[in-house]
């Protein structure tokens, strides 16, 4: 199902926010690159960081943004109870 190389993304931020903006022009950037998919919330460091929330707002943005040119594979994360 998958094949080829995934980006694992970063999950840029602007003064202790997702930069909503910036994620999308890299989201963007890997796609006219031609990477085959990408993977939001994935092995670069901040996944464990981020609220559930601001992990659901940046796989929803990346998800979006590669409607058809990209599959993306989400990182996860096992919930907090």
């Amino acid at each position: 199902m998958f094949t080829g190389a995934f980006t694992a993304m970063i999950t840029p931020f602007r003064d202790g926010n997702i930069d909503e903006d910036r994620l999308r022009k890299n989201v963007t950037f890997q796609i006219d690159s031609g990477i085959n998919g990408l993977v939001p919330c994935g092995t670069t460091g901040e996944s464990p960081t981020l609220s559930h929330d601001e992990h659901n707002r940046v796989v929803d943005i990346v998800v979006e943004e590669t409607a058809d040119p990209a599959p993306a594979m989400t990182g996860t994360r096992p919930a907090v109870s």
